[in-house]
């Protein structure tokens, strides 16, 4: 099935937020960001804006009703700086004009002083000075202390992952409209639109009901508009509310970048320790987390990166602590993968330290602590329906793994100025938001008398296809085409409480709620259709490509006319379904439980050709096992799997998002910050699903896609770094990322 927004999309067709029709009197907003990025605000003069051409009107912090917060998790952030600036780009006042470019115009005309205050960029620094979002947590598994007297060989070491721009093509925005009774109406580039209709009721004073969101679809995401598009949508309601007019606000590229959060920068320590046949006995982590100036997501994103810290592995003595530091840079917040990355990162790290000081490949310690069925996490949870060893046994089956390193090393042994390296990576990532209120997702589902079928949920369409999953899943309820189904707007007036696009729970949470909402009807279709055949059993009722059968004789009922019999026997067709994951919870105080309904498993291989005069290197190819359960569509999900490999390289290899030590951001436009383009994407790359892997606990069996492929791209690190030890043998690197070819060639010749 071909994805139904595509046709939209390459006409240019389809409407985002800046297509939307201007309403009649709208004023533009344009807000003024803090040079600075920790000080003291000694003075805040607008009145120079106030008297611009085309200006109505300029509002600082005074002019809130509600609160001045924004913070989700902890309170801790203003909407608008008050006494002091925490980050350079944090927002100090808001211009409203008749146009945009006036509204630009004054916004610099406002006189801001500023005394700087000590700025901390570093997270180990903040550390040490005490600088904390909250209190460091520590997921605890057998004893360390008593397992490294046992180990044959351990190893320790640092690895520091940078950050990384998500880079949507839709930059943030918002546009509101005041309603009658002194509401507002916001419509919002947000993954999370209940959460920006609590906020900004919190921001105007108002109830939750008062406040509407709505949101057609986003032009990409990955996470950064869970939270970070809050602060411009409750701007522009500020504004609506205060001034009684249409107020949109839209960041153009280089202030998006500047000023929004990215993925968190990481500084962790290792220590791992092995036997003589290559099982881990023991591993201990510390994670210094760069959360910067203010919490957003960032207690959460820890909180899953402890949950990964063992990746696809069990591991019997396990002690991981993380640390959320506060730093002077914008509030970092979620991006793919929501701290598990930077848990696995480290870990693969670790188990390459030990296999060079045992003396053995590292796909050997791979293979040996695979996880098996009911092993325990070090977080509480028994792993069921694991699929650790079968992907990887697959991959070796279909990709001959072995033959893949014997082909490098005959290559690397005949070539001195180019080598090539090889790598596996194998994934286990959890499904479920960690927060166990968060599971659960509402649905409404309408069909209409002339048997199409309109469906509203709280998923938000970010590119990813989750409208599509959700289409399939009522068309295949119902067994219509899929034509006759129109999937809504997300509206928090049509579905209340929704919890975000987030956490690759979009298409398994509501699309199980759409499906409970479908079969609600369907049961009701099929009494009426017992009643009109006459028939005293509705579970003999069955309907097939829109055509109505009993006991699987056709009948003279088809789906448009049994629908139209129900609404003239004044039969309900309409249902709300309600889905709440079961089985899960988590104790954090004794930091054990069930976060995860399931888990996803993979294995991939990365080959890379690395040229040892320039430092440049190819993405030859990348091979993949994924476990996507029975897939609800594998075109939709072959195409998430490559885009969160490609991502993941790139974050890896090529992402390198620079600050000064003063906490401005270097790397603030498309000239100045690379990211993967066509030209960078593997040269073949290769998904194959794993055969036979059902999953009971999501919709139709199907599995969460949207994150666990973005983990493959950490093969790619691994990869270049074995060219470059063909290179250099017997040399100890530093694992930093990104590993750019600057910092590759710099390897290669330390000397200069």
């Amino acid at each position: 099935m071909k994805n139904f927004d595509t046709p939209l999309h390459v006409r240019g067709q389809a409407l985002f937020l800046d297509d939307l029709p201007v309403p009649e009197g709208l004023l533009y907003a344009s807000a003024l960001f803090s040079p600075t990025a920790h000080g003291r605000i000694k003075r805040l003069d607008t009145r120079a804006a106030e008297e611009s051409p085309g200006v109505t009107a300029v509002l600082t912090f005074r002019d809130i009703p509600g609160e001045n917060e924004i913070g989700g998790i902890i309170r801790d952030e203003p909407l608008l700086a008050e006494e002091k600036v925490h980050f350079a780009g944090q927002p100090v006042a808001l211009v409203l004009a008749s146009d945009k470019t006036a509204a630009a115009r004054a916004a610099k005309k406002i006189e801001l002083e500023i005394e700087p205050l000590p700025v901390i960029t570093d997270p180990r620094q903040a550390y040490a000075a005490g600088s904390l979002i909250a209190p460091p947590r520590t997921f605890c598994l057998g004893d360390t202390a008593a397992a490294w007297d046992k180990c044959v060989v351990v190893a320790s070491g640092r690895v520091d992952s940078g950050s990384q721009e998500h880079f949507y093509m839709e930059p943030q925005g918002a546009l509101a409209l005041p309603t009658e009774r002194g509401g507002v109406k916001i419509f919002s580039s947000t993954q999370s639109p209940s959460g920006v209709q609590r906020i900004a009721a919190r921001v105007l004073g108002l109830p939750m009901n008062k406040v509407e969101v709505d949101v057609a679809r986003l032009g990409g995401a990955f996470g950064g508009k869970e939270d970070q598009a809050t602060p411009w949508a409750a701007l522009a309601a500020l504004a609506a509310y205060k001034l009684h007019k249409p107020v949109k606000l839209t960041l153009n590229r280089r202030e998006d970048i500047t000023v929004t959060g990215k993925r968190h920068p990481y500084s962790s320590d290792f220590k791992i320790g092995v036997d003589e046949e290559g099982k881990i006995l023991a591993y201990e982590v510390m994670f210094y987390q760069n959360a910067g100036a203010a919490a957003d997501l960032s207690s959460a994103i820890l909180e899953r990166t402890l949950f990964h810290t063992t990746n696809s592995y069990f591991i019997p003595n396990v002690k991981a602590t993380g640390a959320s530091c506060r730093t002077n840079l914008p509030p970092f917040t979620a991006f793919r993968g929501f701290g598990a990355p930077q848990a696995m990162f480290v870990m693969e790290a670790a188990i390459r330290e030990a296999a060079a000081k045992l003396g053995v490949s590292p796909a050997l310690i791979q293979k040996k602590n695979l996880l098996a069925e009911g092993d325990t996490f070090p977080y509480g949870m028994q792993v069921e329906h694991c699929r650790a060893r079968s992907c990887f046994a697959a991959g070796k089956q279909k990709y001959a793994f072995d033959e893949i390193f014997r082909r490098a090393a005959e290559f690397n042994a005949a070539n001195s100025t180019r080598k090539k390296g090889a790598a596996l990576m194998p994934v286990c990532f959890g499904i479920s938001f960690t927060n166990t209120m968060m599971n659960q997702a509402g649905a409404l589902v309408h069909v209409y008398s002339d048997g199409s079928v309109g469906v509203s949920t709280g998923a938000v369409e970010m590119g990813q296809g989750v409208n599509m999953k959700i289409q399939q899943t009522a068309a295949r309820i119902f067994s219509v085409a899929p034509e006759r189904i129109k999937i809504e707007t997300t509206n928090t007036t049509r579905v209340a409480n929704t919890s975000p696009t987030a956490a690759s729970t979009g298409a398994d949470m509501n699309g199980r709620a759409a499906e409970i909402a479908c079969l609600d009807i369907l049961a009701r279709l099929k009494k009426t259709a017992a009643e009109q055949l006459q028939h005293p059993d509705a579970d003999e009722i069955t309907i097939a490509d829109e055509q109505v059968f009993c006991r699987g004789e056709k009948t003279t009922l088809t789906w448009e006319t049994l629908v139209l019999k129900a609404f003239a026997a004044r039969t309900d067709l309409s249902a709300h379904g309600y889905y709440a994951t079961p089985r899960i919870y988590f104790d954090r105080e004794k930091e054990k439980g069930q976060p995860f309904a399931y888990h996803v498993f993979g294995t991939a291989v990365t080959e890379v050709t690395l040229d040892c005069i320039r430092g440049v290197y190819e993405i030859d190819r990348v091979s993949i096992v994924h476990d996507a359960g029975k897939s609800l569509d594998f075109l939709i999900d072959r195409g998430q799997v490559e885009g969160g490999l490609l991502q993941g390289i790139g974050w890896l290899t090529m992402e390198e998002v620079l600050y000064t030590e003063e906490g401005r951001l270097l790397t603030n436009s498309a000239s100045t910050y690379k990211f993967p383009d066509i030209k960078f994407t593997p040269k073949e790359v290769d998904v194959h699903f794993l055969e036979d892997a059902g999953n009971p606990y999501a919709v139709l069996s199907s599995k969460a896609i949207g994150e666990p492929p973005f983990m493959y791209g950490i093969g790619a690190y691994f990869a270049i770094l074995e060219a470059v030890k063909a290179f250099r043998s017997g040399v100890d690197f530093p694992i930093v990322s990104p590993l750019t070819p600057e910092r590759v060639l710099g390897y290669l010749y330390p000397e200069g």
